[in-house]
């Protein structure tokens, strides 16, 4: 095969932001907390459906490893696609607002959707950029973060999808638009050619090592090591914290805004704007940043600093809540922190156990994610629904500093078993 007839591999990465812009609309669902808490709901069954989400997002991305090999990753990222769609549309044409039929239709099948194709675009990037597996890493799921803004505001400020239409018509416009953008950025998600290397790139002596063929570990070797349940640990507690925060981004600070004399409309749209522009615009700079860092000072460096700092800054959060300025401020630096956690586990994961099973591998460590999805939301909503915002944030914020702690000790596997 000639040079001419190989894909240019920055066309993966404009595959990957559409597919990955779709795949956030997980993170957009605080825009529909409040509606749905007016028509009858309480906290914890708002945070129940996003938790599901995290879920089956998480446990289908085990399947999804296990399927890419079979089907291919252009396939896979499609299924993805109709399964994340069709959830939406559902909820769309039959959910209203019965919380069952929401929890069916967004949680479990739009989280399932969103676990067939999350995996692919992290995977494919790897593949055809060996010399910057960090930043690459990191621009392939930035559009996840990205995409919360953008479904945020197009259900409020932007498009007012929510006014004018309703929830079950957002949720049918959605579903239509995540099937039709999953499938065309679908079309790039293709591996390169076996054996091909980037023009010029020379690996290092570390990297040299990491694609080394004693370093490739399957999943059944890999979850027999200690490596493995280290890592999944460090990132159950940075998810949980981050996730906490996505889930009562919009109520919390509400209620600290109106304790401090602002008026509810006002409050609304202060909060409004902490999730749907600094802290979704920080989630998905953070990924890119800290890919980047990553790639100068290591991933298990980077990860030590993403956690101290997450959780000196999740503490804080419940005490500048209500104060505009400060309110945005803490949900840029948690939410530019929470990004990193997309762009540095993966890496992390190819590094320490090889990445020519990374598919399968990462999807394992991502179990991680339902875990933190289901105790983070949860612990929110319920001790929200008991009046005790702050011991959430505490407790979610010391769990970052141990996992600081415990990244420190993590070491590449010295046997194959």
């Amino acid at each position: 095969m000639t040079e001419k007839k190989i894909m240019n591999r920055w066309s993966v990465v404009f595959g990957a932001i559409v597919i990955q812009l779709c795949l956030g609309a997980i993170y957009a669902w605080s825009v529909f907390t409040k509606p749905l808490v007016e028509a009858g709901w309480t906290k914890t069954q708002t945070q129940a459906v996003f938790a599901a989400g995290l879920a089956l997002f998480a446990i289908v991305m085990v399947i999804a490893g296990r399927l890419m090999p079979k089907i291919g990753p252009r396939k896979l990222a499609m299924s993805g696609g109709v399964v994340l769609g069709l959830g939406y549309l559902l909820a769309g044409l039959f959910g209203g607002t019965n919380f069952w039929l929401i929890f069916l239709f967004v949680g479990i099948i739009g989280g399932s959707g969103i676990g067939l194709a999350y995996v692919v675009p992290i995977a494919v990037g790897m593949r055809w950029f060996p010399d910057k597996k960090g930043l690459i890493t990191g621009l392939a799921v930035a559009g996840f973060g990205f995409g919360a803004m953008l479904w945020v505001k197009l259900a409020g400020a932007w498009g007012n999808f929510i006014t004018s239409y309703g929830l079950s018509k957002t949720f049918s416009i959605y579903g239509i638009v995540f099937f039709l953008a999953v499938l065309l950025g679908s079309i790039w998600m293709v591996f390169p050619p076996k054996d091909w290397k980037p023009k010029g790139w020379v690996p290092t002596e570390a990297e040299k090592k990491v694609d080394d063929s004693k370093l490739q570990l399957k999943s059944g070797q890999m979850l027999k090591t200690p490596q493995y349940y280290m890592i999944l640990l460090t990132f159950v507690f940075g998810a949980s914290a981050g996730l906490m925060s996505i889930g009562l981004m919009k109520l919390f600070p509400m209620q600290a805004l109106m304790a401090a004399g602002i008026s509810e409309v006002a409050a609304s749209g202060i909060a409004g704007t902490a999730m749907a522009v600094f802290f979704s615009l920080a989630n998905g700079l953070g990924r890119i940043a800290w890919g980047a860092i990553s790639d100068k000072l290591g991933r298990k460096t980077s990860i030590i600093i993403m956690m101290l700092t997450q959780g000196i800054f999740v503490i804080l959060f419940q005490w500048i809540a209500g104060t505009p300025a400060l309110l945005y401020i803490g949900a840029a630096l948690i939410g530019f922190n929470f990004g990193g956690n997309f762009s540095l586990f993966p890496t992390i994961t190819a590094e320490t156990f090889g990445t020519k099973y990374i598919g399968q591998n990462y999807g394992w460590v991502f179990l991680a994610y339902g875990v933190g999805g289901i105790f983070g939301p949860i612990l929110g909503g319920k001790l929200g629904d008991m009046g005790n915002f702050s011991l959430a944030f505490i407790i979610c914020g010391v769990l970052c500093i141990v996992a600081a702690g415990i990244i420190s000790r993590v070491k590449p596997p010295k046997q194959i078993a």
